[in-house]
């Protein structure tokens, strides 16, 4: 016989299974000869614990009831618990609730009380970043480039954003050869990690600029462009000017660009960005193609006459434009790619610049496509949430599940927006332009949302 169950309580449905199955072993109300064992051995408990159900459901039965065992034990209760006070929480300010610590004794109560009323999800934890302070005109351009981003299709009433197959999301970040504050988890007997350097200030760093676009596939779903066309370092090639322990001089050695000015932008855009554009472009695939940066001063401008002819030639015709002030929100590289490649290159040991190049590039490259194509999803939600806040930015980045999505085979190409909504944000940027003059140009807005499909 298997051993007796250590469990000191037996959940309902495993009482009433219990309990039916004596039942169906009676005759009379009086079990078979041996049924109390059997049961003991097949349900791995005690036989008085048998005897004390199936007198309980005898007498359940006998009454003429429908049998349904319950715990008559009654866990412990403390008449004394103290309850959250909901008035005097609302009265603390931000800072007086920034810890465990100042908020148990702003309440006057224990740090383990907080903890438990955070358990029971009476109190929850907030981190709170800072977001980028918006003028009347920042909001209007939000709103009116999330408009511009949806399509001419329209059913149910819900009308879908662009699928985003043609426009190329740059951005620059500065990687750093190390963090100033790092955690690790050691065994007890373990020594600890020693790191140094002259200055935490001046960690040695490089910017990079990425370059990317949606992943696209085939009717079939395969995917035949990763949409990945590169991370570029600002670094340049200098002979070693003395020698030094490490090297001798006159070696070439690689060197970060620390003043990034439109020339050194304007060189890496024609030279580089441009010619790996060309070059990983789809076969067959529109060559009308959008570039989308923000609003650095050292970016250079869409009328720029040597960018032009370099994006005018061999067939294509690439456009830079820029997204709305004071918006990382409407770029796929701030949204969640840096911080997905961040997490990847943390992983990776570096000695020089040489090995945080590589780091960097490796994790571009080892980051999969359909983690980019997820973060166009978000940028699409992220667009839904500015016109429902009409350009504002105090909303949550939504959150729809596409991994569980796409392991279902029903992830959306393309989100979708309520057609009333637009319709109401159409009608307010009238009254705003005619109430204060030609702000922004309305009339090519609702060219780009192709008023066919709006308008009425």
């Amino acid at each position: 016989m298997a051993d007796k169950r250590k469990k000191a309580n037996l959940t309902e449905i495993e009482r009433n299974n219990i309990a039916q199955w004596l039942l169906q072993n009676n005759k009379d109300f009086k079990l078979r000869y041996g049924a109390k064992k059997e049961a003991a051995a097949m349900f791995n408990i005690d036989v008085r614990t048998v005897w004390r159900l199936w007198t309980a459901a005898r007498a359940q039965k006998m009454m003429g009831r429908h049998v349904q065992l319950v715990s008559m034990k009654k866990g412990s209760t403390h008449s004394d618990k103290k309850v959250i006070d909901v008035e005097k929480v609302k009265q603390l300010s931000v800072l007086e609730r920034s810890t465990i610590r100042k908020m148990a004794n702003k309440l006057e109560v224990s740090k383990s009380l907080v903890g438990v009323w955070i358990k029971e999800k009476k109190i929850r934890a907030h981190t709170n970043t800072i977001k980028p302070l918006l003028t009347q005109q920042n909001r209007l351009s939000r709103l009116t480039w999330s408009l511009s981003q949806l399509s001419a299709i329209s059913a149910n009433g819900r009308i879908k954003f662009q699928p985003m197959y043609n426009t190329i999301h740059i951005d620059e970040k500065w990687f750093y050869l190390t963090k100033t504050s790092d955690r690790y988890y050691l065994l007890p007997d373990e020594i600890e990690p020693y790191r140094a350097c002259k200055s935490k200030r001046f960690i040695e760093k490089i910017m990079f600029i990425c370059v990317v676009s949606r992943p696209q596939y085939d009717n079939e779903g395969k995917m035949i462009f990763d949409g990945k066309f590169g991370i570029f370092p600002f670094t340049t090639v200098v002979p070693a000017v003395r020698n030094n322990k490490n090297r001798l001089r006159g070696t070439l050695e690689t060197k970060p660009i620390q003043a990034i000015t439109k020339e050194v932008s304007k060189d890496i855009f024609i030279n580089q960005i441009i010619p790996t554009i060309k070059a990983k472009w789809p076969r067959g695939a529109s060559r009308h193609i959008i570039i989308q940066q923000d609003n650095a001063k050292p970016h250079i401008k869409g009328s720029d006459p040597d960018f032009v002819a370099a994006a005018t030639s061999d067939g294509f015709n690439i456009q830079l434009i820029c997204q709305p002030p004071n918006s990382p929100d409407t770029n796929v590289n701030d949204l969640g790619f840096f911080r997905a490649i961040q997490s990847l290159q943390d992983d990776k040991l570096a000695n020089c610049v040489d090995d945080l190049l590589k780091n960097v590039k490796d994790a571009f490259e080892e980051l999969e496509p359909h983690k980019l194509n997820n973060v166009f999803l978000t940028l699409q939600g992220c667009y839904h949430e500015i016109i429902k806040c009409r350009g504002n930015n105090n909303y949550k980045i939504p959150h729809i599940n596409k991994e569980r999505l796409s392991r279902l085979g029903v992830l959306p190409e393309c989100l979708e927006v309520e057609e009333q909504l637009v319709r109401d944000c159409l009608e307010e940027l009238r009254q705003q332009q005619t109430e204060q003059g030609t702000i922004y140009n309305l009339d090519q807005l609702v060219e780009g949302l192709q008023q066919v499909v709006l308008m009425d």
